[in-house]
């Protein structure tokens, strides 16, 4: 049952005593018995605005850290950065050191822009060498390729990228386009290998029709090693205004087609190389 205050004979007298004794540094369980107050909400009424005196206060675990959290944050440092420092979480901090005034910014919009873009210019640094290191390892794991190596390539290089014989429409013959210098490179190489002499291959650009055609033949004649007049007549692509092409420039030079006569019999070698290579690879075979 909660005690009234008039119990007491007068409160104010009581409340005077009761003030009197805090600042002389009693306790509330000293004042409490020595004024014989057994209700705490009387007691609280009595005591209310005088702070209790200093060696009644327990012991704050975190007070340490709540004055160096503070110390840091006068010297400019950044949440994040007093965390790494005294290993407490972001929440106390910003309890701790919310009166204080905010430091000042390190570095201005344009330094931190600078700051950025310098990091993510040495990142894709980074990423490239890695790119290039892996590209090196595994360009020296080939090594020089074989005889066999190379036909079986060829074969594969064909079979994905050059003119096949259907059902519907009977064309054995070999006849390869690439746009890709590197890729031409092997198969006439792979074309070579296979004894083809260069008088049985007829070469023809096929290119968009606002290119320069007579570049592209030069180049890609100077990269077969034969003459641009030998080149059959242009296949040009009419340009599509419906279309965003992003082949253009001076690095544009179109497709090569190699066309090989009287490669029936080749055809079929190759054909009949590439099924083997199917089930070669199948494991189950």
């Amino acid at each position: 049952m909660t005690e009234s205050p008039g119990r007491y004979a007068d409160f104010e007298t009581l409340r005077e005593q009761a003030l009197t004794l805090r600042r002389e540094g009693l306790s509330r369980r000293q004042i409490r018995d020595r004024l014989h107050i057994h209700n705490n909400d009387i007691l609280n009424r009595l005591l209310e605005g005088e702070p209790p005196p200093e060696w009644t206060k327990r012991p704050n675990a975190k007070d340490d850290l709540r004055a160096r959290a503070r110390e840091l944050r006068l010297k400019g440092m950044t949440y994040d950065a007093i965390q790494l420092e005294l290993g407490c979480s972001k929440s106390s901090i910003s309890l701790w050191v919310r009166d204080l005034p905010k430091p000042k910014p390190r570095y201005t919009d344009e330094e931190r822009m600078a700051l950025m873009n310098s990091g993510l210019a040495h990142l894709r640094e980074a990423q490239e060498a890695q790119r290039q290191r892996t590209k090196r390892s595994a360009h020296d794991a080939i090594g020089r390729l074989s005889d066999r190596e190379l036909f079986i390539a060829g074969v594969t290089l064909y079979w994905a990228e050059g003119a096949k014989d259907k059902p519907y429409r009977r064309c054995e013959v070999l006849q390869f386009i690439n746009s890709d210098p590197n890729v031409i490179r092997v198969y006439l190489r792979w074309l070579e290998l296979l004894d083809v002499p260069r008088d049985r291959m007829r070469f023809r650009v096929s290119i968009h029709e606002s290119a320069d055609v007579a570049e592209a033949e030069r180049f890609w004649a100077d990269m077969a090693g034969v003459d641009a007049s030998t080149f059959q007549r242009a296949t040009l692509k009419k340009h599509n205004p419906r279309t965003t092409r992003k082949n253009v420039g001076e690095a544009y030079r179109g497709c090569l087609v190699v066309y090989v006569t009287q490669s029936a019999d080749l055809y079929r070698r190759m054909e009949g190389a590439w099924y083997g290579i199917v089930f070669g690879a199948d494991p189950a075979t």
